[in-house]
């Protein structure tokens, strides 16, 4: 007959088992939920907090980072690559921070972080503020910039982030960014795109008027002007103005690849070459058109 004891303790001594797998075991895979433009994780950001708390401001490695913000197809690789042939600056390839999440993946862990001083937003802060740390360690110089279009997305998150970060906003007509994202894509869904285009439209416009010390500059005025606009640039960031700057193509800017900025043979030809004009075909929503006019761009 089965002893009563021996029966409990291995039951006990089972699910101890299946507990020390769980904490120790990773998370289940969730398949990604398909989002849109503006789908920043605004409602998520404070979903693992205990009892509604919310983290404090940790310190930062990098106090004042600098973020390029402007819509896709605005001519932001070409802005990166002048800043990155800066012997102080360095600006890699989009960084994409807005997609590196921390899961909680256990009841307790938002209770074991909230003893260090921390909520899952605040951790997510920390880790995007060691990959600054690590990129800018790795370079030797002094201050990063990140140009990720959908930095505009979520700058409001980044200044909370980062409150002593700095901004560059660059504007391009949207007429010609409807063009340049048209000519990008196979069957091209012309409604979309100009839903695109409106929506990063109005988040930069945003922007510009909230955050007072932005520089701002246009795509346009860059091409045609680049010393005279990078000598802004250099003023705005606090550094020197380097000539090499305008040769971009005798450095090394890693890999033009899909998704990590623009891959086009026009960046790839090393040389600054003048930004082509909105199609004038091109029917603007008036929403558009009257952002168009707000940024000094004939209607």
């Amino acid at each position: 007959m089965r002893d009563p004891r021996m029966s409990a303790i291995g039951k006990g001594l089972r699910r101890r088992g299946r507990l020390m797998v769980q904490a120790v075991s990773p998370p289940r895979r969730v398949s990604p939920q398909r989002r849109t433009l503006n789908a920043v994780p605004a409602q998520r950001e404070r979903q693992d907090t205990v009892g509604g708390y919310v983290a404090p401001l940790a310190p930062r490695l990098v106090d004042s980072p600098v973020f390029v913000l402007s819509s896709v197809r605005s001519g932001s690789t070409l802005l990166r690559v002048l800043l990155n042939s800066h012997s102080r600056i360095r600006a890699p390839h989009e960084m994409h921070l807005r997609t590196v999440h921390v899961q909680f993946s256990r009841d307790f862990t938002a209770d074991a972080m909230k003893e260090l001083r921390l909520d899952r937003q605040e951790l997510e802060h920390v880790l995007w503020d060691r990959v600054l740390h690590l990129e800018l360690t790795h370079s030797g110089k002094d201050v990063i910039v990140d140009k990720t279009p959908a930095n505009t997305l979520i700058f409001r998150r980044l200044e909370r982030c980062w409150p002593n970060a700095r901004y560059i906003v660059l504007l391009r007509h949207p007429g010609a960014v409807i063009t340049s994202l048209t000519n990008r894509r196979d069957n091209p869904d012309h409604a979309a795109i100009r839903e695109e285009v409106l929506q990063y439209a109005e988040k930069l416009d945003e922007a510009r008027q909230y955050l007072r010390n932005a520089h701002v500059i246009k795509y346009e005025d860059l091409t045609a002007d680049p010393e005279g606009m990078t000598r802004g640039l250099c003023d705005h960031l606090g550094v020197a103005w380097e000539s090499g700057m305008l040769d971009y193509g005798s450095h090394d800017h890693g890999r033009f690849r899909p998704k990590l900025g623009d891959w086009s043979s026009t960046i790839k030809s090393g040389r600054i070459q003048a930004a082509r004009a909105a199609d004038p075909a091109t029917d603007l929503p008036p929403r558009l058109a009257e952002l168009a006019k707000a940024w000094g761009y004939p209607s």
